[in-house]
């Protein structure tokens, strides 16, 4: 086959492969801009209007729950609103930095700069409990450091707010929300820090539930083996 040949091919469908492996424009998620305001645990403060509600998609066969979150962002930190059906408060944890993800919580991940494999994990449940970690994910190993000195303007205000029951280990209930304020100061040494105007950082927003005795996944952006798959995270764009 001549060279020519060769290369008119190429030229003639290049633009279709490169159109196919593109992310549209459209994966990239406006995070809205807000004013600062205190956490209720419910989402009632006006602010949220400026947010609409995001899925997350059940990943696994079982038990399904309507489960979404909101985010925006401040000058300050980054606001976070999960909500979700749910039956049962299924979970043995009731102190923060224990094993969490073995009971029903709500998980993120910030990835601040993607050229860097390194990222914020946090988790919350039912009983207001948390767990929050630095992951430097190098070499597909995720063993995660809890931040040091956490505490003053470093700490993640939360706020949990629970309908249809009690916030008691066991409790029937038929839903339960999560409201939260990352201050920047959380994320140090992650880079691209505070977040600005037309900053991207990536993200993942998760859940996990055990009410039919087995772990079912939920996330925003769908993962297969783990929610530690990084680079399959999504853009979020700050307004």
């Amino acid at each position: 086959m001549k060279r020519s040949y060769i290369l008119f091919i190429v030229t003639l469908f290049l633009p279709f492969y490169m159109m196919a492996f593109r992310a549209p424009a459209e994966d990239t998620f406006l995070v809205k801009k807000c004013g600062d305001f205190s956490l209720s645990g419910d989402g009632s403060n006006a602010e949220w209007n400026k947010a609409g509600w995001n899925p997350m998609m059940q990943l696994d066969s079982g038990t399904s729950y309507k489960s979404r979150f909101k985010i925006m962002y401040s000058p300050k930190g980054i606001y976070l609103l999960f909500n979700g059906e749910d039956k049962k408060i299924t979970t043995e944890f009731e102190n923060d930095f224990e094993n969490l993800f073995q009971g029903d919580v709500f998980e993120v991940f910030f990835h601040t700069n993607t050229q860097i494999p390194m990222y914020l994990e946090y988790e919350i449940n039912a009983l207001n409990k948390e767990l929050v970690l630095l992951i430097p994910n190098f070499n597909k190993k995720n063993y995660g450091w809890i931040p040091w000195h956490y505490t003053g303007n470093r700490m993640v205000k939360k706020m949990v707010s629970v309908v249809g029951g009690k916030a008691v280990k066991g409790g029937a209930i038929s839903e339960w929300s999560a409201e939260l304020f990352f201050p920047y100061a959380i994320f140090a040494p992650l880079d691209k820090v505070p977040a600005t105007s037309g900053a991207t950082w990536n993200a993942n927003f998760y859940r996990l539930d055990y009410d039919g005795g087995k772990m079912i996944k939920y996330a925003w952006a769908p993962v297969s083996r783990s929610f530690h798959e990084f680079e399959k995270f999504r853009a979020i764009k700050f307004e």
